[in-house]
């Protein structure tokens, strides 16, 4: 079975920093894109930022320049840095999982695809609080 399992949440004042690290198990790696989301309390989840396989990133405009997104696909480890952080990053954070070359797309796939049926896989979240 598929596994992605988020590490490295946490509270932090805005400003600061942290890093995300999502395990992933049971699936071949290369064969997928790689995304983090986010859910705050009331609102739609959402896509931060994704990379593919030949190391393609995206990254939504609310993040870009203070996220980062990388990959040890030796390891199967998916990490996500964020510095600068602010109030509204408040959320929980999943990783996530789809079969797709583009990084844009896979983020499309899974804001419709949430279950291993239709073969998007999802971690079940880190806290990230920042105040």
């Amino acid at each position: 079975d598929v596994q992605l399992v988020e590490s490295g949440g946490g509270s932090v004042q805005a400003g600061g920093s942290l890093r995300l690290s999502c395990a992933a198990s049971g699936l071949t790696y290369s064969s997928y894109c790689m995304s983090w989301f986010r859910q705050a309390p009331g609102k739609e989840r959402e896509g931060v930022a994704g990379v593919s396989s030949t190391g393609s990133t995206y990254y939504a405009d609310s993040v870009k320049g203070r996220f980062t997104i990388s990959q040890d696909p030796s390891r199967k480890m998916l990490y996500l840095q964020m510095s600068n952080l602010k109030p509204e990053d408040t959320a929980i954070y999943h990783c996530a999982a789809v079969a797709n070359k583009d990084p844009r797309t896979a983020i499309t796939i899974l804001n419709v695809h949430r279950t291993p049926s239709s073969g998007a896989f999802w971690g079940q979240g880190t806290q990230v609080t920042v105040s």
